[in-house]
């Protein structure tokens, strides 16, 4: 059996033909037009819902490549109350914590209404894969013990 650092298996390692269609996915999602930077928001914000340091650590770092704020990242957990956001980042946003707390939002209606006006159709498919996608993620690396990498101090 092959092992993380952590004594869980790798998924990558172990069932390496369904990670990697997983992947593919994911990356297809970059080509849509919802664009990388909020992609990349939709992507922490959910990885701050679930408590994924490792994918924090990861989509932080893209965010930042993709055009995104240091500002926007640092206000990110308190974005209800931060008047910084765009209608399509407030919507977005909005519906990647509807879609993740879906157990208790049931994703609303007022939730989806707001990206109707906002998005496409298909920005709205792109967008709902896309959370759905993110959660397993963070489950797969939350679940398997994914470590970030240390600092050099």
């Amino acid at each position: 059996m092959q092992l993380t650092g952590t004594g869980r298996i790798s998924p990558q390692q172990v069932s390496p033909e369904i990670y990697k269609a997983i992947a593919v996915v994911d990356q297809k999602l970059y080509g849509s037009s919802l664009g990388k930077a909020l992609i990349e928001l939709v992507k922490v914000r959910i990885s701050q819902i679930n408590g994924c340091a490792f994918c924090l650590d990861m989509h932080s770092q893209a965010a930042i490549k993709a055009g995104v704020s240091e500002r926007k990242l640092i206000l990110l957990g308190g974005w209800h109350e931060a008047a910084i956001w765009s209608e399509r980042e407030r919507a977005a946003l909005g519906w990647a914590e509807a879609v993740t707390k879906i157990g208790g939002s049931r994703a609303s209606d007022a939730e989806y209404d707001a990206l109707v006006d906002l998005f496409d159709t298909k920005e709205i498919a792109d967008l709902t894969m896309l959370i759905g996608l993110m959660n397993l993620w963070n489950r797969l690396a939350i679940a398997m013990r994914y470590q970030i990498q240390s600092e050099v101090e």
